[in-house]
């Protein structure tokens, strides 16, 4: 009983001692980030520092460190969080071609996260989704349309995918030089893009070219470029090793070759699937050793739990415990979490009064606008009269609000859906009438269906048609897809293109304006030919409705234009597994597609002349300077995209450059009859190529500079984009 008591009196001296010492100066400010995340991780015991590296890291009482959950989500506005505006999601915003507007979205989003984030802390609510450690964007390369979660990402091109991605960081993040407003994460680094039904297995091999080319410069740009704060590994594996693992693409690439300062972390449960999905390693305790050596900080799961075994069989060392937990508290304190005087924080100040405001309604609705792109307009049926007497309103998402959020959503109290939005802007005189007419993914049950012969009763028929991320996205989510979220081909549902033609048949000499909602390509063989107005809306948030009748009713002209290819049918691509770049989006492509990447029409029309380059003879430190006049010659005010593409005269057999390549691009406006001139500065290193070896290198030779609105091609013309503009350089 002595010794019982001795021991109890000895245990409780030595943790009073031990509290006793804690040192505190961690809270000071005026340290450096580096010696304030020292001073506290050097305190933590290793059970401690352990807990710390999953993304439900528990709290330390003793050290004041509260419980903090990693995972959140914002990739069109706060998700999974309660109130908040919704946004377009990613492949609408890539279709704006604006990332003025991306960064204009992305600050409203994490204003409106600061505030939640200070209303959370002081009800005492650190659960999941409650954070400022938002793991977004998703800048993967859509490669395949058939890829359902490829509607996060802003499209199939590297330099568009840049240029929106690092806009998108910079306005979570904010521009204060000492604390992040929101911490950003790139995903899912490097090699991904489907299948996602193999996602937790595959290995991906791309060639040293293709790496370099298409799937490294999106991430590469939001670190050198945005600083983004985290980066977040695939699930499958790349040239062998699992992403998690993966001691080149990690460690090598991403922080000694590029600079990365941030934080590591796992796609949920990937450090299991090393062993598991992988078989890379032969137990989770080998697991958890491989993916901390290769540089994974946080495990969103809980196979970290196994460190301290790997620690004990000599596989990792508790020195790099030490660090991989040290870079996540950089994290914390570059949000300013263990900060007594909040006057530093300018981002401590935001309100409530922001969540969901007047201005953030308004620049979703704004968003939605531009990111909408106009593919037919027979006869310039659009815009149509806001007094026009019998308008038809049909189709399984005309009155959907579920098809506006696409995947990854928050919740609004102010959701607009298309019917809504055409009620608001017709007339009160208008007889406007509605059915949805089909449901959305199975065939109508009643053979009695009534609604297509309204058509042929109207002046106009407006069908909404398309998918929801029920059909399309991470397959955990959509719940009505038969392929883990992927799609089998690019067509509408069978009972939707079915309907389509019921109204077509049923019409007569009526027009009919079909509207698309997706978040990926439509093939639309077979229901092109009948309709005289083609909108692609993809999944465009809470305003959507009020934006589309925008369009519809000639409030703004269409301005959007498509950040990607859109095939004809499946039979036009590579097989879906492949990571070969070879015959995909508009950069490889042989085929002729439906509609080309870059295209998009408006109200009006453009016309380029006088393209001026001011030296079409370049050595390698030279930039290349390029102007030309664009016009708008018809009667409607807009907003054209002008694109700049590069393409070799001639390459030799094997090099596998891209045909052509989108160099630049400016979102300009112009009032009717207005003639701007438009200039290009494109660096000498945006000028090399990358060659087989993936070396980003000088190539000698004659080059075509082209022009225009929308990709080169006798396709884009024949469609309705402007005339290009083209000349030749040489590279000397």
């Amino acid at each position: 009983m002595k010794n019982r008591l001795l021991n109890f009196v000895v245990g409780l001296f030595s943790i009073v001692t031990f509290s006793q010492q804690v040192d505190l100066s961690f809270l000071d400010t005026d340290k450096s980030i580096e010696e304030r995340a020292e001073i506290l991780v050097s305190q933590m015991t290793l059970k401690e520092k352990i807990a710390q590296l999953k993304n439900t890291a528990p709290a330390i009482s003793r050290l004041k460190v509260p419980d903090y959950d990693w995972w959140n989500e914002a990739l069109h506005g706060v998700a999974r969080n309660g109130k908040a505006t919704i946004f377009p999601q990613g492949i609408g915003i890539g279709a704006t071609f604006d990332p003025d507007l991306a960064l204009r979205v992305a600050s409203a989003i994490s204003t409106e996260a600061r505030a939640k984030y200070t209303i959370s802390q002081q009800m005492g609510n650190h659960s999941r989704y409650a954070g400022l450690t938002f793991w977004t964007p998703n800048v993967n390369i859509f490669r395949d349309p058939r890829w359902g979660r490829g509607q996060e990402t802003f499209g199939e091109d590297p330099y568009l995918m840049t240029q929106m991605g690092v806009a998108f960081v910079k306005g979570l993040q904010g521009d204060d030089p000492n604390y992040l407003k929101s911490a950003a994460c790139a995903k899912h680094y490097a090699v991904h893009s489907g299948p996602e039904s193999l996602r937790l297995e595959f290995n991906a091999v791309p060639t040293q070219q293709d790496l370099y080319e298409t799937y490294l410069p999106a991430f590469e740009a939001l670190v050198k470029d945005a600083n983004v704060e985290g980066v977040m590994p695939a699930h499958n594996a790349v040239f062998g090793a699992p992403m998690a693992a993966n001691k080149f693409l990690l460690t090598d690439v991403l922080r000694d070759r590029w600079g990365f300062d941030g934080y590591v972390v796992t796609d949920c449960g990937a450090i299991k699937q090393i062993k598991v999905g992988h078989k890379y390693v032969d137990s989770e305790v080998a697991a958890a050793a491989v993916a901390l050596k290769a540089g994974t900080n946080l495990n969103c799961g809980a196979t970290y739990k196994e460190l301290k075994k790997a620690i004990d069989q000599g596989l990792v060392t508790e020195e790099l415990v030490h660090e991989r937990t040290k870079q996540l508290f950089k994290t914390r304190f570059r949000l300013g979490m263990f900060d007594k005087d909040l006057s530093k924080n300018p981002y401590s100040k935001i309100g409530p009064e922001l969540i969901h405001s007047k201005e953030h309604i308004e620049l979703a609705r704004e968003a939605a606008q531009k990111s909408i792109v106009m593919l037919k307009n027979k006869n310039n049926l659009l815009p149509l009269p806001t007094d026009i007497k019998v308008p038809y309103v049909t189709g399984p998402f005309a009155n959907s609000s579920d098809m506006l959020m696409g995947s990854y959503y928050g919740v609004s109290p102010g959701v607009v859906t298309i019917l809504a939005g055409i009620t608001d802007a017709v007339s009160l005189g208008t007889s406007l009438n509605y059915r949805s007419g089909a449901l959305p993914f199975q065939k109508n049950i009643n053979p009695k269906n009534w609604a297509p012969n309204v058509a042929g009763m109207s002046d106009v028929t407006i069908c909404v048609v398309g998918l929801t991320a029920d059909r399309e996205g991470e397959g955990v989510d959509a719940i009505a897809s038969n392929h883990k979220g992927d799609r089998l081909d690019l067509k509408l549902p069978e009972n939707q293109i079915n309907y389509v033609k019921q109204l077509a048949a049923k019409k007569k000499d009526k027009p009919l304006v079909l509207v698309i909602a997706s978040g990926s390509p439509v093939s639309l063989e077979g229901i092109e030919e009948h309709c005289d107005a083609i909108l692609q809306i993809w999944y465009p948030g809470e305003q959507g409705g009020n934006a589309v009748a925008d369009v519809l009713f000639g409030k703004v002209s269409p301005t959007g234009h498509l950040p990607m290819t859109f095939p004809k049918s499946v039979a036009q691509l590579p097989d879906y597994k492949d990571y070969s770049m070879k015959g995909r989006t508009y950069k490889y492509m042989t085929e002729e597609p439906m509609f080309p990447f870059g295209f998009g029409l408006t109200y009006s029309k453009t016309e380029f002349k006088n393209l001026v380059v001011e030296d079409a003879k370049l050595r390698k430190k030279e930039s290349l300077k390029v102007s030309v006049e664009v016009t708008n010659v018809g009667d409607f005010d807009i907003d054209e995209i002008v694109q700049l593409y590069i393409s070799p005269k001639s390459q030799k057999e094997g090099e596998g450059l891209p045909f052509t390549t989108l160099k630049a691009f400016k979102r300009v406006a112009l009032k009717k009859g207005e003639t701007q001139k438009v200039e290009f500065t494109i660096h000498p290193e945006s000028l090399k190529v990358i060659n087989v070896k993936g070396q980003k290198v000088w190539r000698k030779g004659a080059y075509k500079v082209t022009v225009g609105n929308s990709s080169p091609g006798e396709l884009s013309t024949k469609l309705g984009a402007a005339k290009f503009q083209e000349t030749i350089i040489l590279l000397r």
